[in-house]
């Protein structure tokens, strides 16, 4: 088995909403706005409504679960969905509230995704398996994605 780069995903994050703390943690929602998906099979750009549901535990890391869509450059629309932990050290907290940013490897920061798509040229997303590590970039937020080849 191994890893082969399948795309770099960026989103840029949108507006935000703390819900706070409940039965499972400190919950909020951060909207996606807008971002651009790059990679030789699959390029294009999120598209319609985005969010990823967080709750924030009290052990240091935080749930995440995103959904969105992908236009492809070629027309298709893909549903995207991540989910994955990540830990909320001093430099990944400062570079969410706009200090900065982060490398990958700064923190644990890892997300497993699935696409789906009925379009006949993507239909091989929707078997296929997906890892990503993520990081905090000045716009937004990064992700290297790989597929289990």
């Amino acid at each position: 088995m191994e890893l082969v780069h399948e795309f770099t995903l960026h989103a840029a994050l949108g507006e935000s909403f703390r819900i706070g703390g409940g039965p499972y943690g400190s919950r909020g929602v951060g909207t996606v706005a807008g971002g651009s998906v790059k990679g030789q099979r699959i390029s294009g750009e999120l598209v319609g409504p985005g969010a990823d549901w967080v709750v924030r535990g009290t052990d240091g890391y935080a749930q995440i679960d995103v959904r969105a869509q992908i236009r492809t450059d070629d027309g298709a629309i893909l549903y995207l969905s991540y989910n994955g932990s990540l830990e909320l050290n001093e430099v990944t907290t400062a570079a969410l509230a706009g200090d900065g940013s982060t490398d990958f490897g700064d923190n644990d920061w890892f997300v497993h995704l699935r696409l789906e798509a009925g379009a006949e040229q993507y239909r091989w997303v929707n078997r296929t398996l997906f890892v990503g590590r993520g990081r905090v970039v000045a716009d937004g937020v990064e992700y290297e994605v790989h597929r289990l080849a």
